[in-house]
């Protein structure tokens, strides 16, 4: 028998106040990439048989540009919060948990990091 009080040990285990800021930006990145899919799926078609000139040419174009680094920073952020969930979900250890969570950020943002500097080199003609 615990003689502790039970509010006493719900205390520091309630809500954060994230998981709903968290909710609504898995959604919104997800609604966000479906437009940007579609776009891609417009830059496929039309860069079919092309070379890399023309890809290069093809992404210069401002408006291009900008989805792709849209896309890109919106397709890593989207992943990074999917693997939070499954991680906060499915490991019970806390070292391999935050472990798991730095390796997770450290590759969305390395990821978006290289894809922001190769659109731009393209964008740029460098």
């Amino acid at each position: 028998m615990s003689m502790v009080n039970p509010l006493a040990k719900a205390r520091g285990l309630g809500s954060a106040k994230e998981g709903v800021h968290h909710w609504y930006m898995q959604r919104a990145s997800a609604i966000l990439l479906l437009f940007l899919v579609g776009w891609l799926i417009y830059a496929m078609i039309k860069l079919a048989g092309a070379g890399h000139a023309e890809a290069a040419a093809f992404i210069s174009n401002p408006t291009n540009a900008a989805f792709m680094l849209v896309l890109l920073v919106s397709l890593f952020y989207h992943a990074m919060l999917g693997l939070q969930v499954v991680i906060e979900d499915y490991v019970h250890q806390r070292a391999l948990e935050v472990t798991l969570y730095f390796l997770t950020r450290a590759g969305a943002y390395i990821g978006m990091a290289i894809g922001i500097i190769h659109v731009l080199k393209l964008a740029l003609g460098a």
